[in-house]
């Protein structure tokens, strides 16, 4: 009925900050693991994180392209994360009509 089984996921994630893109990134590894799966998550805990990819852009605006220029920066992570994932099978559970 319940299981447990390891796996990889490859997630991105983007953002205004360092901190933003790499949250985000993780924040998108339960989705992952439910397209994946048609059983009931318990739990996923995650063993280890590899960076495959870390990039940063950064350009100059400017108000009425001329006044008060700033500097925008943004940031694309993609990780490799490996999960420990207990499952509930569904289909294992006896389910009797009344």
């Amino acid at each position: 009925m319940k299981k447990s089984i390891e796996t990889v996921v490859r997630v991105s994630g983007q953002g205004d900050s360092k901190q933003k893109a790499i949250a985000d990134a993780l924040n998108s590894i339960q989705r992952t693991v439910l397209k994946e799966s048609n059983d009931i998550i318990l739990r996923i805990e995650p063993k280890d994180v590899a960076v495959v990819s870390a990039h940063s852009q950064s350009r100059t605006e400017k108000f009425l392209f001329v006044f008060l220029p700033r500097k925008r920066e943004h940031f694309r992570v993609v990780l490799d994360v490996s999960l420990d994932v207990t499952l509930l099978s569904v289909n294992e559970i006896p389910f009797t009509e009344q």
